[in-house]
C-alpha cells in the first residue's frame, strides 16, 4: 500500500492523550544531582574540620573517616531533599495543567 497526501502518519497529541508521568525534566534531574554533590563536599569538609580541631598529633585516619563519614551523611541528606523537591515540582505541574485545562 502507497501512502498518500491525504491520509495522515501520526494525529496530534493532546494532553488527555499524553500519559502522565512522574519524571522530571533532565534539567532538574541534573541540578538536584549537582545539589546533591555539593552536599556531599560540604559534608566532608565539615567531618574533616571536626576531626582537624579535635585531633593532635598523627590523624590521618580519623580525618580520612571524619570527612568519609561527613560526606556520606550529607550526600544522604541532600538526596532524600532533592527526592521530595523533585516529586513537588511534578504535583505542582500536574496542578497547574489540571487548573489550565478546567478539571478540578
Amino acid at each position: 500500500m502507497a501512502r498518500t497526501a491525504a491520509q495522515p502518519t501520526l494525529a496530534p497529541v493532546t494532553d488527555d492523550d499524553r500519559p502522565l508521568s512522574a519524571l522530571p525534566s533532565p534539567a532538574a534531574r541534573v541540578a538536584a544531582f549537582v545539589a546533591i554533590l555539593l552536599g556531599g563536599f560540604a559534608g566532608g569538609l565539615i567531618g574533616y574540620t571536626l576531626v582537624e580541631l579535635q585531633c593532635s598529633g598523627n590523624c590521618d585516619v580519623a580525618l580520612g573517616l571524619g570527612a568519609l563519614t561527613g560526606a556520606v551523611v550529607a550526600a544522604l541528606g541532600m538526596s532524600v531533599v532533592a527526592v521530595l523537591v523533585l516529586r513537588a515540582v511534578g504535583e505542582w505541574r500536574q496542578i497547574e495543567q489540571r487548573e489550565r485545562a478546567g478539571r478540578p
